[in-house]
């Protein structure tokens, strides 16, 4: 038994061949659109990320400074309770004190250069100690220009440690 097949049962099938030619080449396109879209969603997933984290770490930064100077003045109590450290407003990390001929001033001029030098932004980095009371409660603020965070956070960010000598 031998099966013929019919002049129009080919020209069908052809017809049918030719209607599916190009789809398999939309699928991969589609495919590829979709995802270089995820791709660019993950890099500005990752650009925030950094951001972020750049933030967080000045922060920490100036964490690490104000406990720094912190425990520059409880090694030399005497001098910070009797306000050696303290300053008469906040400070510029443009404008450091000079560095005098006492430790106290010495350790301020320094932790001062510091604000600057982790901070950035010397002109709008500013740090403030005030020590008041017979126990030496001191208040550290420092504040800095925080525009690297972007859009999640704002400019200017302060951070305030509290402490007893």
């Amino acid at each position: 038994m031998t099966t013929r097949v019919s002049n129009q049962h080919r020209a069908r099938c052809r017809a049918a061949v030719r209607a599916q030619r190009g789809v398999g080449l939309i699928e991969v396109l589609v495919a590829v659109l979709l995802l270089s879209i995820a791709f660019l969603g993950v890099a500005a997933l990752q650009a925030t990320s950094l951001s972020t984290n750049n933030s967080a770490m000045a922060r920490s930064m100036a964490t690490v400074a104000s406990y720094s100077v912190l425990d520059a003045m409880r090694a030399d109590r005497t001098v910070a309770m009797a306000g050696g450290y303290n300053t008469s407003g906040a400070i510029k990390a443009s404008a450091c004190p000079a560095e005098g001929s006492t430790l106290a001033s010495v350790q301020l001029h320094d932790w001062c250069n510091t604000l600057g030098a982790t901070l950035g932004a010397v002109e709008s980095t500013t740090g403030q100690i005030a020590c008041q009371g017979a126990e030496g409660d001191c208040t550290i603020t420092i504040q800095f220009d925080d525009s690297r965070a972007g859009t999640g956070g704002a400019n200017n960010q302060s951070v305030v440690t509290r402490g007893m000598l």
